[in-house]
């Protein structure tokens, strides 16, 4: 059985990241998606505002995810954590 410790630090580890370090760029990465989302729900009101707002998130976002995973790459980290799936949910 793990750990408490190992269930807070295992992911992240597998990220090349401490536990305080993916906090951060977690939460990061979800208050960009929160007001992402938001920008396209107020997109979907009123078309002319917000225009591209989202998008420029999910790419921004996207860029940031694959720089991370080439320095893995680079430090051979790489395949020690899940594979993503692009379409959502669990790892194909």
């Amino acid at each position: 059985m793990a750990s408490v410790t190992d269930l807070f630090t295992r992911h992240p580890a597998t990220v090349g990241e401490t536990y305080g370090e993916h906090l951060g760029m977690a939460a990061s990465f979800g208050w960009r998606m929160v007001l992402g989302g938001l920008a396209c729900l107020i997109h979907a009101v009123f078309p002319f505002l917000f225009a591209s707002t989202a998008s420029n998130h999910v790419r921004c976002l996207h860029e940031q995810m694959v720089r991370k995973r080439h320095r893995l790459d680079r430090a051979g980290t790489a395949g020690t954590a899940a594979p993503i799936n692009p379409r959502g949910g669990a790892p194909a």
